[in-house]
This record gives structure tokens, C-alpha cells and sequence, in this order.
């Protein structure tokens, strides 16, 4: 086998998970060197290690790669259980279930061209980057490779869809889902394997858009985020006259919300009201929410009697928060949703079920019931590209010296009436900023005068 360039490695992996273009960055090569690494890792970790749960998502890089993944891990000795195509959220209920460490191979909302690998440690726990991952870096490219043990690994398939379904519904009455209209537009990824299976008999008439599994995802990309690729979802809302419309990424961990008259609620509104309706079932839980999220997310936790801990952005910093914590629920801005009965992971699916469960019992429609949320105007995430990241967030640290600031994840400036937080992305090489202020007009004033300060920065000197 060839070496494994560290340079490219570095690029691929990242706080999080690993993600790259296919074959550039990754190819079966590489995969055969990452499930080898794994699988030493978590021996390592686990000296009574047993197996690896593996799954995949639609991609056509999917297949070949976690093959190859799956023959190094058997080759070291360690049985793996295949889940075969698998949204993201159902590895983390098939790590509970299971009792064992697993990957997916997704590469989430990026385009066709990309894939890569999420991963967990035995009951959904994350794996760290600081310790986890970077071993993992150490072992690829300390060169260790698949080799046949004494006694290989077995392979075995399993199809955790139904057993998935079943544990996303118990979280609910769903006689408050009966009746309720609702549009999902599954983006041609893996909510269009996922949502049929979860919402069938709970009574909810649900359209599903893009269902097909299609990894050129002819229609728009998967990502909710971007607001032009709700155009669909809002369009066929309008047609059918319907209660609500979820929208999910590629890999179906994130979904987003739109209310009957078409208009998407934010992640932070959308977290804020699931928020109320886990400390109405638990009063006074602690509650997480990241660096980005609204100042309605934090009043609400308080208003409804709960403990609210702001956190760093990243799935694998908010599940270990949450562990060390004990909190029942975290809401990251982006529509990642988590919660302590699933395995203290984000979810899609589960995510949706308990929003409308709240939306059915309300009585109310969506609209009304996001009033009492829509507190703020929000700018969404921006991104910029820049040369250095670290530079253009101490920079403006310069410029805003005089006010109140953060440095929990990035930079957080707090401006009375309004405020900002500025990050360098964990997967891209972006500079990413959120912007909140008490009506649109300031919101949208103050949003160009930090992107014209951004835009103004000098380039990084090369050489």
C-alpha cells in the first residue's frame, strides 16, 4: 500500500468526523487504512471489543468505501455488524441498542463528489478529536494496515429500520399526531428511507417530496440551512394547504421546520419550543444550546423553569457536555436536536415527532404557536471564505474591544440590542457568523456592517 500523506489526512479529518471528494481525498485505499485504524483504536479503547456496527448512506461512493472499511476491520480480528444503508441517527440507536461502537459513511448535506465517515464509541458516546480521532491519524499514518489476524472477524447484516421506527415513537402520545397534514421534503437523501417507516400508523397524513434515494440530488442540495432549498417545500405547502413542512439533510440527523402559511421557523424557534416541551415533561432539566442560537432559546429554558448552559458548537462537544451535565435535551442553531432518551443524540426523525406531538396537543396552528418564540430577527448562518479564520475573529475582537465578549466557541459580542458570534467552521474552511438584533431592520443593518468588515480585511501575506 502507498503511504498515506499526512497534509491530506489532516484535511479530511476534522472535530467531528472525517469528510473529503471522492477519490481525491478518499478513496477504498484510505477507507481499508480508516477501518483497520478504527478497529485498533477501539481495541484499544476496549480491550473486550467485539464488534463494529457499519452503515452507509446513498451515496455512490457509499457502497465501495464501507466495503472496504468493513474487510480491514474483519481482517484485524473484530466481527462487524452491516446496517447496510442507514440515515445517521439510526447507527446512534443501533450503538445503544447494540452496546457497540460504529460508524456511517455520509457525508451529510455536501455535494455528490463528497463522502466521509461519522463515528461513535459504544452507546452513541462521541468519539473525542483530541484523543479518538487524532489516534486514529496516528495509526493510518504510522502505517498500520489491514492484515489478516488469527481468527478473523465474521460478518453479520442487520435491518434496525423497524426497531429505529418503534423507539422514535415511543417518545410520544401519538393520538396528539392524529389529523395533522404534513409535507416533508426529504431532499432525495435518507429521510426518504426513514420517514415512512417512523410516521406509519401514528395518524399523521404525510406527503414526502424527494424521497427517492439519489445521491446527484437532482432537485436542490440537501441542506435545510440554505433557505433557497426550502423554495419546494414552501411552494407545495401553499398548494395542499398543510399544518407543517420538515425538512431534512442528506444524512436525515438535521431537519428544519415551515409553518402553514409557508414561512420557516429558525433552528433557534424551532429549539426553544421542543425545549418547552422536554421540561414540561421534565421540570427543571438542564438544557444545552449552543454559541449561535438565539436569546429566545435561554429565555424560554428559564420562563419554563429549566437550567440553560450555553455550549460550544460540534455533536461530539454537546453529547459529552451533556453526559457531564446530565441535561435532557440540546439545541444547536443549525437543526441538530438532541435528547438524553436517545441515546443523549441528535435526530432528525425523533426531532420532528416530538415538535409535532407539541403542535397537535397545542391546538394551535404552527403559526400561532411560534408567535410566543419569534422574539428576535436572526441574520442565519453566514459564511465567508477568508484566508485565515483565527485572524479575521481576533480582528474584529479588535474592533469590538469596548463590548462585553465571549470566547466560549469563537467570538461572541454582545451590543445591547443586538448581537454577534464568529467562528471558524469545524468541517469547512469558513469563517461562519450569526447575527441576532430586536427587529429585521437593525438585524439587516448590522449584518452588512460586519460583512463589510470581514469583506475590508486584508489577505493573509504568503511566503
Amino acid at each position: 500500500m502507498k503511504d498515506v500523506d499526512a497534509a491530506l489526512l489532516d484535511a479530511i479529518l476534522h472535530v467531528n468526523d472525517i469528510r473529503g471528494r471522492v477519490p481525491e481525498q478518499l478513496d477504498e485505499e484510505l477507507a481499508a487504512r480508516l477501518g483497520a485504524a478504527f478497529a485498533v483504536y477501539l481495541k484499544e479503547a476496549d480491550p473486550n471489543l467485539e464488534m463494529v456496527i457499519v452503515g452507509r448512506d446513498m451515496r455512490k461512493s457509499s457502497p465501495s468505501l464501507s466495503e472496504a472499511f468493513c474487510e480491514a476491520v474483519l481482517s484485524v480480528g473484530v466481527d462487524v455488524v452491516d446496517l447496510g444503508l442507514a440515515s445517521t441517527d439510526m447507527l446512534y440507536v443501533a450503538s445503544g441498542r447494540l452496546g457497540a461502537p460504529g460508524v456511517v459513511f455520509t457525508a451529510s448535506h455536501n455535494p455528490p463528489e463528497y463522502n466521509g465517515i461519522k463515528a461513535c464509541l459504544r452507546d452513541a458516546a462521541p468519539i473525542d478529536a483530541s484523543a479518538g480521532l487524532a489516534r486514529v491519524r496516528e495509526l493510518v499514518l504510522s502505517g498500520v494496515v489491514p492484515a489478516q489476524s488469527r481468527s478473523r472477524g465474521t460478518l453479520r447484516s442487520v435491518d434496525i429500520l423497524e426497531e429505529f421506527a418503534q423507539h422514535v415513537r415511543s417518545f410520544v402520545d401519538t393520538g396528539n399526531l392524529a389529523g395533522l397534514r404534513v409535507v416533508a421534503d426529504a431532499g432525495n437523501g435518507m429521510a426518504g428511507m426513514v420517514l415512512p417507516a417512523v410516521f406509519k400508523g401514528t395518524g399523521v397524513d404525510m406527503e414526502i417530496l424527494y424521497g427517492e434515494l439519489d445521491s446527484d440530488f437532482p432537485n436542490h442540495p440537501a441542506d435545510p440551512l440554505v433557505k433557497a432549498n426550502l423554495a419546494d417545500l414552501r411552494s407545495r405547502l401553499r398548494e395542499v394547504d398543510a399544518d407543517a413542512g420538515l425538512a431534512f439533510d442528506g444524512d436525515a440527523d438535521r431537519v428544519f421546520f415551515v409553518d402553514e402559511r409557508a414561512e420557516p421557523l429558525s433552528g433557534s424557534v424551532a429549539g426553544a419550543l421542543l425545549a418547552a416541551s422536554v421540561l414540561e415533561r421534565e421540570p427543571g432539566a438542564t438544557v444545552l444550546y449552543n454559541a449561535a442560537c438565539s436569546r429566545v432559546v435561554a429565555e424560554v429554558i428559564a420562563e419554563s423553569g429549566g437550567v440553560g448552559i450555553p455550549t460550544r458548537v460540534g455533536h461530539s462537544l454537546i453529547k459529552s457536555a451533556m453526559a457531564s451535565t446530565g441535561a435532557a435535551f440540546a439545541a444547536e442553531h443549525s437543526g441538530h436536536f438532541y435528547f438524553r432518551g436517545n441515546y443523549r443524540s441528535d435526530s432528525g426523525a425523533l426531532a420532528a415527532m416530538i415538535f409535532l406531538e407539541a403542535m397537535g396537543a397545542s391546538g394551535l396552528r404552527l403559526s400561532e404557536l411560534r408567535a410566543a418564540y419569534d422574539r428576535y430577527s436572526h441574520s442565519g448562518e453566514v459564511n465567508f471564505s477568508v484566508p485565515d479564520p483565527a485572524e479575521a475573529v481576533e480582528r474584529l475582537a479588535s474592533v469590538f474591544a469596548d463590548m462585553p465578549q465571549s470566547r466560549l466557541d469563537g467570538l461572541g459580542v454582545d451590543c445591547g440590542s443586538w448581537w454577534f458570534n464568529v467562528r471558524a467552521s469545524n468541517t469547512e474552511p469558513l469563517l461562519r457568523l450569526n447575527l441576532e438584533a430586536t427587529d429585521e431592520e437593525e438585524c439587516s443593518q448590522r449584518t452588512a456592517e460586519i460583512r463589510s468588515l470581514i469583506s475590508g480585511m486584508p489577505a493573509r501575506a504568503s511566503g
